[in-house]
């Protein structure tokens, strides 16, 4: 049953059209009755409906069915590959690098913000899934008013629910008791907010892709920068005791020229050589300090409160990383996951944006007591209720909500543009990394020999120096040619290892898109968060910087 005349005119610029019913509680018309007809006009309404969503269209991207740089010999893994039975680092064989890289995902500042921005985006899913339920008000108050002198003739006073009551003159002050309770709700009829909470879904989902990209580009540096402190240590290492050689050369030649054997040249090309290699050492020494800076800051930690003495490095193990079919590089990576979900946030958008060209409804209910007394306020002699529903349109607006619709889809393209070419850099990354690997370890086999051969020329000019049987600069050219060679050897290895770690990165580090079907917008629980313990002071290795 609905009014066909309404209380007051419709203002000239009206966009709504309003069926609304209200009567005190003693009126014919129940408020059951009125409940059942304005249920049965919005179930007309939502049978009508047809919900809106976004482009249809196929996400497709760039694949191969093999990588081009495989080496001759590789075989393409299984799924369930060497990165996903646990921490990919425990492949180098060292307990100290295995003690230090957890604390990257507890200490990082990167990770917990990273960490925070996951728990931002569920909390917006929380908000946005919030609308499929009704809004409930509550309005209590009370007023004590009163007009002219003592005697007057009587008091006006408006209730919240707009009735006016008057008292006797008997009195000049009155005291109103008011109470309210109102509810709306607009059903989602063509999807606008299903899409909302679609699209926020999704955001939180590339957010936990970015928390894991996040955590694996910290811990690959961590591991890179770790790997090279050990390699500058190698290096110091040899450089002391090419130092100590370079020492006794300039010992023997000093004597063989205070003997008159040898020329003053001889011996300040001596001084040359050795000048030169303390150089080298103090310059190691200083790289060697900025790295472990670096290490410091990736855990967490200030510098000073982080201590990695001189160890032992692996140089020689190199683990072999099975890189599977390009195929599975899409479910492998966190950072073409995120690029894949936010194409689904802005195809939902898109459907956000149609929806706006349909009206809107939303459905109403209130209920008023008023009463000079407290006792008397939930009495139904005084209780005034309505019941409504309100279809909103709107007529014209010069095209705006086109141009939002097509706002959305420009977004929606440019997510697939950037979603297509994180998929191509993936591709090229693990591509880099297979040629890388088959070069480097020609390489090191080559720079192995080579060094191993400008060791026994440096020996053996310098027996021949001391025979008289050639000049001292052939001892010098030997001694710098095999400094280079050992050092080259020692950077060959660093590189090798440091590929494959960045390998590691290319293939995701053992992380699949699988991981974010277990969230679905929940909260993150405190233990699970990289971020939980951020703030809390990890352990000591070692004593001495």
């Amino acid at each position: 049953m609905m009014n066909k005349k309404m209380d007051t005119p419709l203002p000239r610029a009206a966009q709504v059209k309003q069926v609304t019913r209200a009567h005190v509680a003693h009126a014919r018309v129940t408020p059951a009755r009125a409940a059942r007809t304005t249920l049965a006009f919005a179930a007309a309404l939502c049978v009508s409906a047809c919900a809106m969503h976004g482009e249809t269209t196929p996400l497709t991207a760039q694949t191969s069915a093999r990588f081009l740089e495989t080496p001759p010999g590789w075989t393409s893994a299984a799924p369930a590959d060497t990165l996903s039975r646990g921490p990919w680092w425990t492949l180098f064989g060292d307990p100290t690098l295995d003690a230090l890289v957890p604390r990257v995902a507890v200490s990082n500042q990167t990770v917990a913000a990273a960490a925070a921005a996951v728990e931002e985006s569920r909390a917006a899913v929380r908000e946005q899934q919030a609308a499929f339920f009704p809004t409930l008000s509550l309005d209590v108050g009370v007023t004590r008013s009163g007009v002219g002198g003592k005697g007057s003739g009587g008091v006006a006073t408006t209730t919240a629910g707009g009735t006016i009551v008057t008292s006797g003159g008997s009195s000049n002050r009155t005291t109103r008791y008011t109470g309210g309770l109102g509810a709306s709700w607009e059903p989602d009829l063509w999807g606008s907010i299903r899409n909302s909470v679609s699209a926020a879904t999704a955001n939180a989902q590339a957010s936990e892709a970015d928390l894991a990209n996040a955590l694996l580009v910290a811990q690959t540096t961590f591991v890179t920068d770790y790997l090279s402190v050990r390699e500058a240590d190698a290096e110091i290492t040899i450089l002391q005791a090419t130092i100590t050689g370079y020492q006794r050369a300039l010992k023997i030649t000093q004597n063989r020229y205070n003997a008159a054997i040898a020329q003053k040249s001889d011996v300040l090309q001596a001084e040359t050589t050795l000048a030169n290699a303390q150089a080298d050492l103090a310059a190691l020494v200083q790289q060697r300090a900025q790295l472990f800076h670096a290490m410091a800051v990736l855990a967490g930690q200030a510098p000073a409160n982080f201590h990695l003495p001189a160890g032992e490095w692996k140089s020689t193990t190199v683990p072999a990383i099975p890189v599977g079919v390009p195929s599975e590089l899409l479910q492998r990576r966190p950072d073409i996951a995120a690029a894949e979900r936010r194409v689904a946030a802005a195809n939902a958008q898109i459907g956000v944006a149609r929806a706006a060209y349909f009206p809107s409804l939303t459905l109403s209910a209130n209920g008023d007591e008023a009463s000079s007394s407290l006792s008397k306020l939930f009495n139904v002699s005084s209780l005034a209720w309505s019941l409504g529903a309100s279809l909103a349109e709107t007529i014209f607006d010069g095209g705006a909500r086109t141009a939002r619709v097509d706002e959305a889809k420009a977004t929606w393209n440019q997510q697939i543009a950037n979603y297509r070419q994180t998929v191509l850099t993936a591709f090229q990354g693990v591509e880099d990394q297979l040629s890388n690997g088959g070069s480097l370890e020609q390489q090191q086999a080559l720079r192995r020999t080579a060094s191993q051969a400008a060791d026994q020329t440096e020996q053996e000019m310098q027996n021949r120096y001391q025979q008289g049987l050639v000049a001292y600069t052939d001892v010098v050219t030997a001694q710098a040619s095999a400094l280079s060679a050992r050092r080259a050897l020692l950077q060959v290895s660093l590189s090798r290892q440091t590929a494959a770690i960045q390998m590691v990165a290319e293939l995701g580090g053992g992380w699949t898109s699988q991981q974010l079907d277990d969230s679905k917008g929940a909260p993150m629980d405190s233990a699970q968060s990289p971020a939980a313990s951020a703030s809390g002071n990890a352990g000591v290795v070692g004593s001495a910087h």
